[in-house]
């Protein structure tokens, strides 16, 4: 299983169109838009997890730096979460 980082996503774009966008390259395990707690809003980017590795390197490989919702979006392996820093 690989998980991968999707930035510079469109607004309004939803877990939905995330996980078609990565469906042409294989099977698709979950696909995250994170949404910002205090507005309901999306952060604009997200996560999504490909089951096999070669098809999520595929999908890494052609999509970063494509268009997509009239963003040219950041796509790469995302990395593993580290402590986080208690907000003030």
């Amino acid at each position: 299983m690989k998980n991968i980082y999707c930035g510079n996503l469109s607004y309004s774009c939803t877990e939905d169109e995330l996980r078609q966008l990565f469906e042409q390259f294989g099977k698709v395990q979950s696909a995250k838009v994170i949404m910002d707690r205090d507005t309901g809003r999306a952060r604009g980017f997200g996560f999504v997890e490909m089951e096999v590795e070669s098809e999520a390197d595929q999908a890494i490989e052609s999509l970063n730096g494509t268009d997509f919702g009239g963003r040219n979006i950041i796509v790469n392996e995302a990395r593993p979460r580290g402590e986080r820093r208690a907000r003030d």
